[in-house]
C-alpha cells in the first residue's frame, strides 16, 4: 500500500503542479498551443507509463 500511495502522491503533485502552481506557465509553456485533447492525451500516458514501471518494479514484492 506504501507504494501505491507514492505513486499517487507523484501523480497529484504534477496535477497541481500543472494547474495551480505553474501560473506563469513557466513549466508547462511548451504545451501552450496543445488542444485540450492532445493534453489529456500526454496525461493519460503520463499515467499509464508509471503504472507500467510501478507494477514492473513491485512484481517481485506482489
Amino acid at each position: 500500500m506504501g507504494a501505491f500511495s507514492a505513486f499517487l502522491l507523484i501523480i497529484v503533485a504534477v496535477v497541481v503542479d500543472f494547474f495551480w502552481i505553474d501560473v506563469d506557465r513557466k513549466r508547462w509553456g511548451w504545451m501552450k498551443n496543445w488542444s485540450k485533447f492532445n493534453k489529456v492525451l500526454f496525461f493519460s500516458g503520463f499515467i499509464a507509463v508509471s503504472l507500467i514501471i510501478y507494477v514492473g518494479v513491485s512484481l517481485e514484492y506482489l
